[in-house]
């Protein structure tokens, strides 16, 4: 389940980039929302979170998100056998850090089995170690919103940064409406309280503002450089929701959490290696082609 949903991804963020390269080409660009391909992205995206739904409500969210760097690793191969892209050291070398890497985040995950239920659920939303967290959570949100917003900042790092302060709350409201609906499956209904209904609110929120900050980092800048940034936040995001929620590296050993968190960098070092120095493809022509003109050069371009 993990490895569809990372290979989806990778396929939206490419379907995303090339519905904005061919909106930016036409004389009478439309909104990235009117084009069929654009939505054909979102029903991926639908199709993937199904995928992750599934690997939430049955493994660690500190183990799931890391694997991402699946889909980096997909993408250079892609680019490698299909669009005919050089093979890079770079490459190589960055692949086996990532390959690595998750072998070591597998091996070492927190080998947690906890049934989520709606009281537990409930009792970790009181603790204080969350309410701490969440409280963090929103003021940050709040200032990059408003640099945002009112600044009119389109730093890559400041959109995807919301992006993964709203995948932490995705994650955790993910995983406990999983984790119910599991449950409820089992034989011990868990439908009747309200805090599912709580957590399926905040996991739709959530995983809409996340497409549309996402997609404003995709029209504004290239994939391979969106692609590591968004891992790298996204992961950092998910496996402290994991950590400070569902403490699920409670009863870790030290050496456990050390090559864990190893494992964590060899895949984030190993993801920028893949992307870097990568061919960047601009977003729109440099200036506009009327055709042929009469009396006038063929080559006239307005700038």
């Amino acid at each position: 389940m993990c490895l569809l949903d990372v290979i989806t991804i990778n396929l939206i963020l490419t379907f995303q980039k090339y519905t904005h390269v061919r909106l930016a080409q036409r004389q009478d660009p439309l909104p990235y929302y009117k084009s069929k391909l654009w939505w054909c992205a979102i029903l991926l995206m639908g199709v993937g979170e199904l995928g992750n739904f599934a690997a939430y409500g049955f493994a660690p969210a500190t183990l799931i998100a890391p694997l991402g760097c699946v889909s980096v690793i997909g993408s250079a191969a892609i680019s490698i056998f299909f669009l005919k892209e050089s093979l890079r050291s770079s490459d190589i070398i960055g692949g086996t850090l990532a390959v690595t890497g998750t072998y070591l985040l597998v091996t070492f995950s927190p080998n947690v089995s906890q049934d989520i239920t709606a009281l537990k659920v409930e009792r970790y939303v009181v603790s204080w170690q969350f309410l701490v967290y969440l409280m963090l959570e929103v003021i940050v949100f709040c200032v990059l919103l408003y640099f945002y917003k009112r600044k009119g900042v389109n730093h890559i790092v400041v959109l995807l940064l919301l992006v993964a302060l709203l995948a932490s709350v995705t994650v955790i409201s993910v995983k406990a409406v999983a984790g119910m609906i599991t449950m409820t499956f089992k034989g011990e209904m868990q439908l009747t309280y309200a805090i599912f209904y709580v957590m399926a609110i905040a996991m739709v929120a959530s995983c809409v503002f996340q497409v549309k900050f996402l997609n404003q980092a995709m029209r504004l800048y290239n994939a391979t450089e969106v692609v590591p940034i968004n891992y790298v936040f996204f992961t950092t995001s998910a496996i402290l929701a994991g950590i400070i929620f569902y403490q699920e590296f409670r009863d870790a050993s030290l050496l456990n959490i050390f090559m864990f968190l190893f494992g964590c960098l060899l895949s984030f070092l190993g993801v920028f290696l893949i992307a870097r120095n990568q061919e960047k493809h601009t977003s729109q022509e440099p200036y506009i082609n009327f055709g042929e003109i009469p009396g006038k050069c063929n080559n006239y371009r307005l700038y």
